[in-house]
């Protein structure tokens, strides 16, 4: 148990936690020459894949008329859901009421049957 080392929160002498992350010194230029071929090629890669997909103009113009058949279903949902709620208040009321008339009848009820059984001899 004494191998458990739980670090100290309130040490106020590391106020800047990635101030020693930082790298200073500067990348060499065969690993940025590297990084950027790569980012090229990934470029010209994404570039090729979009120019090789058919009737573009039709997608574009789908997308939008789908978009807004999105935003009309949505505006439904929406107001399917408030009739939802309305319904689920009504009956959530109702059980709630059901509960607290029978609660009311049974302590009237059990008044009145404790005062029937009182017999003074």
């Amino acid at each position: 148990m004494n191998d458990l080392k739980i670090p100290n929160l309130n040490n106020k002498s590391k106020q800047y936690l990635f101030k020693n992350k930082i790298p200073l010194t500067r990348k060499p230029k065969i690993k940025l020459i590297k990084e950027s071929s790569t980012m090229l090629a990934i470029a010209g890669l994404l570039l090729s894949i979009s120019y090789a997909i058919p009737e573009k103009v039709n997608l574009f113009n789908s997308f939008i008329s789908n978009l807004n058949n999105i935003i009309v279903n949505c505006i439904k949902i929406i107001g399917y859901l408030y009739e939802i709620i309305i319904v689920l208040f009504i009956l959530g009321s109702l059980f709630f009421s059901i509960i607290l008339i029978t609660g009311a009848l049974y302590r009237i009820y059990k008044i009145i049957k404790r005062k029937t059984k009182k017999i003074n001899f």
